[in-house]
C-alpha cells in the first residue's frame, strides 16, 4: 500500500513531538503529581502543531528549497558575481527583516528598556529602537550571507571566518554596553530561524553545485553558521552608537 506523502510526513512530526509530549506528561503526572489542567485544549493545541509542523516541511520541501537552489545556480550559471552578491544581501536582509523571532525579541528588548529608562518610555521611542536593531540585524545576516557567498566562490576555509569573527566577539565584549551584550548574544540564535535557515542554506547549497569543483556537502553548509554569528557583532555596535 503506497501512503501518500503527506500523511508521511503527517506521522513524522507526530514522531517528532512525541518525546515532547512524552516529558511534559511524565513530569506533570509522576513529579509533579497534578491533573493535566484542560486536556481538551491540550489535545486540539497538539493537533495543531502537527498539522502546522507538517505544513511547514511541506512547504520547504515544495517551494523554499527548490526556489533558492535554482535561483543561485541560475545567478552562479549567469557568471555575474556582482548580481549573485547583490541577491545573497538581499536575501540575508529580505529574509531576516521578516523574521518573526527577531520581531518578537526586538519588541520585547524595547520594551523592557523604555521600562528600565534606557531609552525614552514613549511608544514612538520603543518602536524606534525595535526597528533600529531589526535593522541591524537584518544588515548584519545581509552582510554574513554576501561574505558566505564570496567564501564558496573563493574557496575560503569556513574556519578562517569562524573564528576571525568569534575573535572579534570577544573583542567587542568589554567595551558594548552592559545592557545590550545579552540581545547581541541572542540575536544569533532568534536570526536563523524558520524562514531565514531553508532560504539561505538551498542558496549554498544550490551555488556549491553550479560552481565546478566546489563540493555541495563540503562548501555548500557553513552560511548559517557565520550568519548566526555577525548579529552578535552588529548589534554590539549598535549599542555603542546609540
Amino acid at each position: 500500500m503506497i501512503i501518500p506523502p503527506f500523511l508521511k510526513q503527517l506521522f513524522s512530526s507526530f514522531l517528532d513531538l512525541l518525546p515532547i509530549l512524552a516529558v511534559v506528561l511524565v513530569f506533570q503526572i509522576f513529579i509533579i503529581r497534578q491533573p493535566i489542567p484542560d486536556v481538551g485544549s491540550l489535545i486540539v493545541g497538539t493537533v495543531f502543531v502537527i498539522l502546522g509542523l507538517t505544513l511547514f516541511v511541506q512547504g520547504l520541501e515544495q517551494s523554499l528549497f527548490p526556489i533558492g537552489e535554482a535561483m543561485a545556480y541560475a545567478f552562479a550559471c549567469k557568471g555575474s558575481v556582482f548580481w549573485l552578491l547583490s541577491f545573497a544581501f538581499c536575501l540575508g536582509f529580505g529574509t531576516t527583516v521578516a523574521e518573526p523571532a527577531l520581531i518578537a525579541v526586538a519588541q520585547e528588548a524595547a520594551n523592557i528598556a523604555g521600562s528600565s529608562g534606557i531609552i525614552e518610555a514613549g511608544s514612538d521611542a520603543r518602536d524606534s529602537y525595535a526597528l533600529g536593531l531589526r535593522i541591524t540585524v537584518a544588515l548584519s545576516v545581509g552582510f554574513a550571507i554576501l561574505v558566505g557567498v564570496l567564501r564558496i566562490i573563493r574557496g575560503w576555509p569556513l574556519y578562517y571566518l569562524i573564528i576571525g569573527g568569534y575573535c572579534g566577539v570577544i573583542i567587542m565584549t568589554p567595551f558594548a554596553p552592559a545592557e545590550i551584550i545579552g540581545i547581541a548574544y541572542d540575536s544569533g540564535g532568534v536570526t536563523t530561524s524558520t524562514i531565514t535557515v531553508p532560504l539561505v542554506t538551498a542558496l549554498g547549497v544550490g551555488l556549491a553545485t553550479a560552481i565546478k569543483g566546489r563540493n555541495a556537502m563540503i562548501d555548500g553548509f557553513g552560511l548559517i553558521a557565520f550568519a548566526s554569528l555577525t548579529p552578535m557583532i552588529f548589534v554590539m555596535g549598535y549599542g555603542m552608537l546609540r
